[in-house]
Formats: structure tokens, C-alpha cells, sequence
């Protein structure tokens, strides 16, 4: 099984620091923060790992080589312009293959059995699994809602076809920045630069794709405002000690 991490974002919410650095090499706890989803991977036995790359992308590949310290190995896929997280996904499809993959972003923080994701994912014939949590807040508009079996029906507003008025209970819940993807999806998906959230699920959704979403109640902060990445900093530095 292969992965790829989104590393090639700009940072602007964690400027002045993300200016000189790229975002997914600011230290937490004494490693930069990409480490943590390369960990991840490496502790479900997943050794092959693209990283897309755009913003100061060449400290990114300095800093991390060819994955050796890290016990894995990492290819490249360089973007200009940027092309989003789904654009990013489908101009590496050649590396991911045609199995099963992992998608992760390169800031967030989660304390998961990925193997556990994995097994749900298989168990379920999914197309797509996302690692969600529950929703804190009632009134987000992006919130994922899943039915009693864990299935997905509504994401950033668009409704699984005949789902939005059956009256059936949904829970409603975030997005973690983990997923795990069919080769299937790259049917849904164009070229250039669009969102896998935004384009490519409502189109999964719209198609009845069997999307469902893994709950996780465990450990996770996604590392992108300064206020994020000081409690990460502080939690992160605690878990170590």
C-alpha cells in the first residue's frame, strides 16, 4: 500500500514563521511536524510515500532526502501552480497505483491506529473511509453527517441522493485529515486545480459510492493557526516527557 502527504500548501495563517520555513518543517516537540503523519505511516508497515510540493518545496526535500531516517521511502511530486488537495492527488496517480491508498495532511497531529482504518475501510467495500470526529460546533456548514452504520450522506452541504429528507437520525461530524481512497475515485476527478472535498465527494456522493466515515475519539489538533501550533507544541512536549 502507498500513501501521499499534502505538504505543499502556503502556510499564510502562520505567517511570519511560514515566510523563511515551510509549514510541514516547523518543529513540535522536537521534530518538524511532517514527522508525526510520516510515523503514522511507518507504524501501519506503509513504506512508500509521495509528498506533493509547492511552497519553499526544496527545504521539504533537503530536509527529508530520499525517507531513510525515517524508515520509509519518499518520492516528490513537485506543483506550480498549486493544485489543491484533489488536483495534488490525481497528478500523482501514477505513483499511487491502482490499490488502495492513504491520504494525510502534513499538519495534522493524531494519535490513530491506521491499521484499524484500514480493516473498517475493507470490511465496509468503501470507495473512500475518512477518520472523522465529532462536530464542537452545531452550526458548521462543512460538517460531515453519517447514519447509524457509519456511512456518509452529507458533506459541505451536498446530500447522498435521496438521503436529505428521510427523517433518518445522522451524526454530525468533522473531517481529520485522514482518509483512505480506491483507485476508483480517480473516475470522479479531472485535471488541474480543484478540492477532493469540495468536487470530488460531491460527486461520490451524488454517483451512491459507498463513503463512510471511521470515528476517532483519541488525540488530534491540526497544526495551522499560531494558536493551534502552541498547544500542539505544549501537548505534543507533555506526551514525550
Amino acid at each position: 500500500m502507498r500513501a501521499m502527504i499534502l505538504a505543499a500548501g502556503k502556510g499564510t495563517r502562520l505567517r511570519p514563521l511560514t515566510e523563511s520555513v515551510p509549514k510541514p518543517l516547523l518543529e513540535v516537540a522536537g521534530r518538524p511536524m511532517i514527522a508525526f503523519p510520516l510515523q503514522l505511516l511507518r507504524e501501519a508497515g506503509i513504506e512508500e510515500v509521495v509528498i506533493n510540493l509547492h511552497h519553499l518545496g526544496q527545504q521539504i526535500r533537503r530536509r527529508l532526502g530520499d525517507g531513510k531516517a525515517y524508515d520509509v521511502r519518499i518520492t516528490y511530486s513537485e506543483e506550480d501552480p498549486i493544485l489543491d488537495t484533489g488536483g495534488a492527488i490525481a497528478a500523482a496517480r501514477e505513483f499511487l497505483g491502482s490499490g488502495t491508498f492513504i491520504v494525510l495532511n502534513a499538519d495534522t497531529v493524531i494519535h490513530l491506529r491506521l491499521r484499524d482504518v484500514i480493516a473498517f475501510h475493507r470490511q465496509h467495500r468503501a470507495t473512500a473511509t475518512l477518520v472523522l470526529r465529532p462536530d464542537p460546533d452545531a452550526a458548521r456548514q462543512d460538517a460531515i453527517l453519517i447514519d447509524a452504520t457509519q456511512r456518509m450522506h452529507s458533506i459541505l452541504g451536498h446530500h447522498r441522493d435521496g438521503s436529505a429528507g428521510d427523517g433518518a437520525p445522522r451524526t454530525r461530524m468533522m473531517y481529520t485529515g485522514v482518509m483512505v481512497l480506491e483507485p476508483r475515485v480517480f473516475d470522479y476527478m479531472g485535471q488541474g486545480v480543484f478540492s477532493i472535498t469540495r468536487d470530488v465527494f460531491p460527486r461520490l456522493l451524488a454517483a451512491d459510492e459507498p463513503l463512510y466515515g471511521y470515528v476517532h475519539a483519541g488525540y488530534w489538533r491540526v497544526l495551522d493557526t499560531p494558536a493551534d501550533l502552541a498547544a500542539g507544541r505544549a501537548e505534543l512536549a507533555q506526551c514525550d516527557t
